[in-house]
């Protein structure tokens, strides 16, 4: 995302299935569709839920049948157990719905192009208790067809949905491994101290 910031320098290496990504070569397109991003503040497009979810899809596929879309958004907002709610809305402005139908559309936009690899940065941070519950559901079911990478400074919710867990601090990783391993065991001090609160 960085590509067309002036002054941004990248150093070292990000490999997805083997390839750097940082390469100048990298076709950005592809990557993009392979890779999604889900954002704190939920970021629909002002356009209906039906022309949000199928945004990429019709970028990446020419002379595609509007069956076909039709299925697409069925099957994305199946995914993201929002069909029930929106079938009969789908011609309604997306920018309507409560904040979780919004991120839980916003994740369904992403889905809807199959890509590898989810993003998340503190996907509810802006929610109330109630909507996270609904939204770490989702999660765990997702993270069964999906790689996701998810962002948070809430010890409980990386607990709860992760299978992994690194420990990140002014940038350097600290610790890396099994999530019930670092949040009952850490190797690292300072993981366990940021785990038990004595700073963060």
């Amino acid at each position: 995302m960085n590509d067309l910031i002036e002054g941004v320098r990248t150093d070292g290496e990000v490999l997805i299935n083997g390839t750097n990504i940082l390469n100048f070569h990298t076709d950005l397109v592809v990557l993009r569709k392979k890779v999604g991003m889900v954002f704190q503040r939920p970021n629909p497009f002002p356009l209906s839920i039906y022309e949000n979810i199928v945004f990429g899809e019709r970028i990446h596929a020419d002379g595609i049948t509007r069956d076909k879309l039709d299925e697409i958004v069925e099957r994305s907002l199946r995914g993201v157990l929002l069909w029930d709610e929106l079938k009969d809305r789908l011609n309604e402005p997306a920018l309507r719905l409560s904040l979780e139908q919004k991120q839980r559309l916003c994740i369904a936009r992403l889905i809807a192009v199959k890509p590898d690899i989810l993003l998340m940065d503190e996907p509810c941070s802006t929610l109330d208790p109630q909507a996270t519950a609904r939204v770490e559901e989702l999660m765990r079911e997702l993270k069964n067809r999906y790689t996701i990478i998810i962002v948070t400074h809430n010890m409980q919710q990386a607990a709860r949905v992760s299978d992994d867990t690194g420990f990140m601090l002014l940038g350097e990783l600290i610790e890396f491994g099994k999530t019930q391993e670092i949040f009952t065991a850490p190797h690292d001090k300072r993981t366990e101290d940021y785990i038990t609160g004595r700073y963060g």
